[in-house]
C-alpha cells in the first residue's frame, strides 16, 4: 500500500514546505526590502551631498513651514525628534513651539521590538544617549503626545515613510490613540517604492519644496 505524503486536501508546497502563496509573499517582500535598501543607501547619499548652505536653507524652510501648518492645525502636545544622519535640524521651530506654551516630547527606545516612549523635554535641558544610542532626556515624565513630528529618509506619493528599517514608528502609530503624524523631509526624498502591511501612511508631508 502506498501512502500519499500529501494529506488530501492540503496545498502543494515547495522545497522549503511553504505553499506556493505563502512563497510568492515571502518573495515579494524579500524584493521590497531589497529595494528599500538600495533607496536608503541612495538617500541618505544625497543628504551627505548637501552642501552647508543648501542645508541651513532647507532647515529654514521646513521650520517656517511647520510653524505655519501648527498655528492653522494648532496642537498642545508635539513628539519632536533629535537630528541623526543629516536629518533636517529644526530646534529654531521647536524654541518658538515652547515659547507658545506648546508641550514638546523626545522620544526613548526602550527595545528594539517596542514602539517609542516619549518623554517630556524643553529645547536647552541637557540630553544623554538610551540604551540603543540615541540622545534622550535622562529623566522626565513619559507622556502620549496628540501629534508626532517624524523625520523621513524617504517618502513617496501615497505619503509612506522609508525609515531606516527599524519599524519604530510604525509600530507607535499602530497605537491606540493613533497622533497625528506630520512627516519632515528634504524635497529630494521623494521617491517611488512600494507598501508593505505594516506601512502607515503619514497625515502630511512637510518639505522645502
Amino acid at each position: 500500500m502506498t501512502t500519499s505524503r500529501i494529506a488530501r486536501g492540503s496545498a502543494h508546497t515547495d522545497a522549503v514546505g511553504r505553499t506556493p502563496q505563502i512563497a510568492a509573499t515571502a518573495a515579494t517582500t524579500t524584493a521590497a526590502a531589497s529595494e528599500k535598501s538600495v533607496l536608503r543607501t541612495r538617500l541618505l547619499a544625497a543628504r551627505r551631498a548637501m552642501t552647508p548652505a543648501a542645508r541651513a536653507a532647507a532647515e529654514a524652510m521646513i521650520c517656517s513651514r511647520l510653524l505655519d501648518w501648527l498655528q492653522k492645525n494648532p496642537v498642545a502636545s508635539l513628539g519632536v525628534y533629535h537630528p541623526i544622519r543629516q536629518e533636517p535640524d529644526l530646534h529654531s521651530a521647536y524654541n518658538a513651539l515652547a515659547a507658545q506654551g506648546v508641550h514638546l516630547s523626545l522620544p526613548i527606545i526602550r527595545g528594539k521590538d517596542a514602539p517609542l516612549e516619549f518623554v517630556r523635554w524643553t529645547p536647552g535641558e541637557p540630553l544623554v544617549k538610551d540604551a540603543m544610542g540615541t540622545s534622550a532626556p535622562e529623566g522626565g515624565e513619559t507622556v502620549r503626545p496628540q501629534a508626532l513630528l517624524i523625520p523621513c529618509l524617504g517618502f513617496n506619493a501615497a505619503r509612506l515613510r522609508l525609515g531606516y528599517g527599524g519599524g519604530f514608528y510604525d509600530r507607535t502609530l499602530a497605537q491606540a490613540p493613533r497622533p497625528l503624524a506630520i512627516g519632515v523631509a528634504y524635497a529630494g526624498a521623494l521617491a517611488e517604492f512600494g507598501g508593505q502591511p505594516h506601512d502607515i501612511a503619514l497625515d502630511v508631508i512637510l518639505t522645502d519644496a
